[in-house]
């Protein structure tokens, strides 16, 4: 599946749950709260968590990272729906910005 594909499907599934009517200020609140449980998979992998009754495998907090970089991806895909930005855009935008920022003439 590629990015344009699963933005299409995400988005219908949003609708079918009565999720995708929020505003975007709400959404950006949901990508914040994603955000934040990245960050504590990254600390789980990075430095660990010191939590009793957790006890992760180094399997298991990968899968946890790939969850929340998903779930974090999703909530910008949405964004893009709401306001018509081919997640495609994103790419190349990123890529040309940095291009521009950081290649040294020749």
């Amino acid at each position: 599946m590629d990015l344009k594909a699963h933005q299409d499907w995400l988005i219908d599934f949003y609708k079918g749950r009565n999720w995708y009517q929020y505003s975007s200020a709400i959404r950006i609140n949901y990508l914040t709260e994603e955000v934040g449980e990245l960050s504590r998979a990254v600390r789980a992998l990075e430095i660990g968590r010191d939590h009793p009754g957790e006890q992760q495998t180094m399997a298991s907090k990968q899968r946890n990272l790939e969850e929340e970089l998903a779930d974090v991806l999703d909530q910008v895909l949405i964004l893009c729906g709401k306001y018509d930005v081919d997640p495609k855009d994103l790419l190349r935008f990123s890529e040309e910005k940095l291009k521009q920022r950081f290649q040294t003439p020749h």
